[in-house]
C-alpha cells in the first residue's frame, strides 16, 4: 500500500495543541472536547475520579434512550416514591410515558424520575447500576463506577471529567437526547392534578450562552456544583465538563469562549468525494475510484491548516464489491491523526477468469435471443 502525504500548511509559530492544552480552572477538574471526534482540546485533572451528583442523570437517559421505548408506561415503585434531593414529586404507583420520566430526569432533575426509569430498564437499581458501568466502560471510560441512578452521595460513585464528556458525547448522538437537554421549559401530566407539572432547565447557559445545546446540572456538599456543557457554532461542536466548581455557569462559558477563540473546524475532504481512479488487477482492464465515506473534518487551531494523509494501495484484485473498505484518509495536526475516514470502492469489479467470461457470453446470447427481431 502506497502513502499519499499531501501537506497543505502549518503555522509554525501557534502552540501544540493537538493532544489537548493544559489550562487554569477554578473547577476541581475540568475538560472540553471535540464533540465530533472525541479528542480534548483544553483540560485540566480531567483522569482524577471524582464524585458528579446529578450528572449521572447522562448516563440514566442514555442508557433509557439504548434499552426502552419512549412511548413505554414507566410505573414509580415504592423505592421511586420519596427519594431525597431533587424530585418531580412522583406518587408511588403513579405512571408516565418513558419519554416524560426522561423530561423529568433531565430538565427538573428528579431523582424520583432516575429511580423509576432505573426499575423500569434494569428490574432493580443495583441491576441498573451495573449496566450503567458496563456501557461507560464500553464507551471507553477507564475511571467510572455507579452505584446509584441520580448521583446522591455515595461512597465509591465515581468518574472522571474526561469519562463524562465521554458518556455525554454518546448521549449527544441521540437526537430525543439533545431535544430534552436543550429545552428550557416543558410541561408533563400530574396524575390526580387538574394541571401538569412545569419543568424548568436548571441550565442557566441555555438562555445565556449563544449556541449553547445542553446538558445537565449537579449538586451535593461532596460532589459540588458539577456541569456537563456543550456548544455549537460555525459547525465546530465542543463539549466540556466542570467538577467541583464554584462559579460553574461562568467557568464553563469562560471555557467554551476560550476553545471557540483558539479552535476552529476544517473539513479538507467531503463525503462522496473521489480521489483517484484504482486500477484491478485480474478484472479485465477495468478501475474503480476511491469515494470518502464521511466528512474528514476535525478542530484544529484557528488559521493552521493541517495535513491530509491518504492510504490507499497501488492496485486492487479482482472481484471488488462497491462500497468495500479500499483504504483510508487522515487528517493529521502535529502528527498525530485527530480525524479518519475510510475509502470505499466506487464500484464492482467482477473477477476476469474463464467461467466469468463464458458466463458473459452465454448472458449476453440469452439477451440477444430475447430482444425484438432475434
Amino acid at each position: 500500500m502506497r502513502k499519499l502525504i499531501i501537506c497543505l500548511a502549518a503555522l509554525l509559530l501557534l502552540p501544540s495543541l493537538a493532544r489537548g492544552e493544559t489550562v487554569a480552572t477554578s473547577a476541581r477538574a475540568c475538560i472540553v472536547i471535540d464533540a465530533r471526534s472525541g479528542r480534548t482540546l483544553l483540560a485540566c485533572n480531567e483522569h482524577e475520579p471524582l464524585p458528579m451528583a446529578s450528572t449521572t442523570k447522562v448516563m440514566t437517559a442514555l442508557l433509557a434512550l439504548e434499552r426502552g421505548d419512549l412511548s413505554a408506561p414507566v410505573t414509580a415503585g415504592r423505592k421511586a416514591f420519596g427519594v431525597p434531593g431533587t424530585s418531580i414529586y412522583l406518587s408511588e404507583g403513579e405512571t408516565l410515558s418513558l419519554h416524560d420520566m426522561l423530561r423529568g430526569l433531565m430538565l427538573a432533575s428528579g431523582n424520583d424520575a432516575a429511580v423509576a426509569i432505573a426499575e423500569h430498564i434494569g428490574g432493580s437499581t443495583e441491576d441498573f447500576c451495573r449496566m450503567m458501568t458496563e456501557r461507560a466502560a464500553a464507551l471507553g471510560c477507564e475511571s467510572t463506577v455507579f452505584l446509584t441512578p441520580h448521583g446522591l452521595p455515595c461512597e465509591g460513585h465515581y468518574t472522571t471529567a474526561r469519562d463524562l464528556a465521554l458518556i455525554a458525547r454518546e448521549a449527544m448522538t441521540h437526537p430525543e437526547f439533545r431535544e430534552i437537554v436543550s429545552t428550557v421549559r416543558a410541561t408533563i401530566p400530574w396524575e390526580g392534578r387538574s394541571y401538569d407539572r412545569v419543568l424548568n432547565n436548571k441550565n442557566r447557559l441555555l438562555t445565556t450562552y449563544d449556541g449553547a445545546t445542553g446538558v445537565k446540572t449537579g449538586y451535593t456538599r461532596k460532589a459540588g456544583r458539577c456541569l456537563v456543557f456543550g456548544a455549537s457554532r460555525d459547525d465546530l461542536e465542543i463539549i466540556g465538563v466542570v467538577l467541583n466548581c464554584p462559579d460553574w455557569f461562568d467557568e464553563a462559558a469562560r471555557l467554551m469562549d476560550m476553545t471557540f477563540a483558539r479552535y476552529e473546524a476544517v473539513t479538507l475532504l467531503n463525503q462522496g468525494e473521489q480521489l483517484r481512479l484504482i486500477p484491478v488487477e485480474g478484472s479485465g482492464g477495468a478501475s474503480v475510484a476511491a469515494v470518502l465515506a464521511a466528512d474528514l473534518t476535525a478542530a484544529v487551531p484557528q488559521n493552521a491548516l493541517p495535513t491530509l494523509v491518504v492510504d490507499l494501495p497501488d492496485i486492487l484484485t479482482a472481484p471488488v464489491q462497491a462500497g468495500d473498505i479500499i483504504g483510508q484518509a487522515h487528517l493529521y495536526w502535529e502528527n498525530e491523526a485527530v480525524c479518519t475516514a475510510d475509502l470505499l470502492a466506487s464500484a464492482s469489479a467482477a473477477k476476469d477468469d474463464f467461467p466469468a467470461r463464458w458466463r458473459r457470453i452465454w448472458q449476453n446470447w440469452l439477451m440477444m435471443q430475447k430482444s425484438p427481431g432475434a
